[in-house]
């Protein structure tokens, strides 16, 4: 029964954002602020107390805004206008923008549109900034957060399309909290508002497009920097079989920016590492030789020797390697760890898919190349906006 209420919530609530076109995002969520300044950067903004109007103001005004125990202390220039439960402050036109100071801690200005939520975390003390903003708003900060600038028109349609997609599949995410999704990467990254012309272009052009599988439901729209020439089954890092995600000759991420790296180590502390982290047989010669003369040229899952396995991504999370696709020489008393690629190599590979980009090859190619038996489509066709 709980099952069954939870799944209509769902897809209540995810009915409510699609409809709305709004998300909201939790916005300085890595800091505990204690307090900011809010001053508009675009348009005008009428202020909000435990849902009483207490303040408005233009370009020329700002707010400091501060906890106090479990409530929050809204200041102007001139006036304390009083302590509140929950704060919001409201655009009043169709094309609002503001600006965010973070004083405690000390932080440098960000941007943002639309409206902004804050409320005091109870458990923490500190303030919760949620930023109340249009979807593709958000979509285009987070190419911007998770792709940089500079890159072809092309390639920003792909990111846009799979940010959108990534955001709606985990919309209720943090719903418990008070908010849909927060800036930090585990969500996505988001530093707020873009003026990149090419991503605002790219954005508006695949507007409404998610990507789905053969069922018809939202992709986990997963991606990393660089897979060193072929991508990584699903299966092999989560556990799960994911029919979409599965491994990839990819020839475009060869001889990008972060293909290949380096990583030395003693001999003795290599071998020391995996006796004692992983009870590896180091005693074994032919276990010893095999962790001192490991080669990949296609991934493998495991470094093995007289039975015990380890996992290269384990071994990737202890020695905070770039990657899981490395080879291991040994030169005198130095073991040379040589890689390719970067991140956990799942899904789409960004610099094969900015190469591809500039080779001239659509979107939808790009997408199809990573994600297996996928479709595109526009987010209304989803599945539960149809009639039986």
């Amino acid at each position: 029964m709980k099952k069954i209420i939870f799944s209509t919530l769902f897809i209540f609530f995810s009915f409510v954002a699609f409809c709305n076109d709004m998300v909201k995002v939790r916005i300085l969520a890595h800091l505990k602020v204690n307090s900011v300044l809010f001053s508009p950067d675009k348009g005008s903004y009428k202020v909000y107390g435990d849902g009483r109007e207490i303040f408005s103001m233009d370009q020329k005004g700002v707010l400091k805004i501060s906890v106090s125990g479990d409530t929050i202390e809204v200041k102007s220039v001139e006036n304390n206008l009083g302590k509140f439960s929950s704060v919001k402050i409201i655009g009043m036109g169709e094309d609002n923008a503001f600006r965010i100071k973070c004083v405690d801690p000390d932080r440098k200005y960000r941007y943002y549109q639309d409206d902004l939520t804050i409320f005091a975390d109870a458990a923490s003390k500190n303030l919760k900034l949620v930023n109340v903003v249009e979807l593709d708003k958000y979509i285009s900060g987070v190419v911007e957060a998770e792709a940089g600038s500079r890159s072809a028109l092309e390639f920003y349609k792909v990111q846009a399309i799979l940010a959108r997609t990534y955001a709606l599949n985990i919309l209720t995410k943090h719903a418990a909290e008070g908010f849909d999704i927060c800036d930090q990467v585990h969500c996505q990254a988001f530093y707020g508002r873009t003026k990149e012309e090419e991503i605002l272009k790219a954005v508006y052009m695949t507007k409404g497009i998610v990507v789905v599988d053969h069922d018809m439901n939202l992709i986990t729209a997963v991606f990393h920097s660089n897979s060193g020439g072929q991508t990584v089954n699903a299966v092999d890092v989560w556990g799960t079989p994911t029919p979409y995600l599965v491994s990839v000759k990819d020839s475009f991420s060869v001889a990008m920016p972060n293909y290949k790296w380096t990583r030395k180590m003693a001999v003795e502390d290599w071998l020391d590492y995996l006796k004692i982290k992983h009870n590896y047989p180091i005693e074994d010669s032919i276990a010893k030789r095999n962790a001192l003369n490991f080669a990949q040229v296609n991934r493998k899952n495991f470094i093995e020797g007289k039975g015990v396995k380890v996992p290269l991504k384990n071994i990737r999370t202890d020695l905070v390697l770039r990657s899981t696709f490395f080879s291991v020489e040994t030169k005198g008393d130095t073991v040379l760890l040589c890689g390719k690629g970067y991140g956990h190599g799942i899904g789409m590979c960004q610099e094969g898919a900015m190469k591809m980009a500039k080779l001239g090859y659509k979107y939808p190619e790009v997408i199809k190349f990573y994600y297996k038996n996928v479709s595109l489509i526009d987010k209304t066709q989803l599945s539960f906006f149809r009639e039986d």
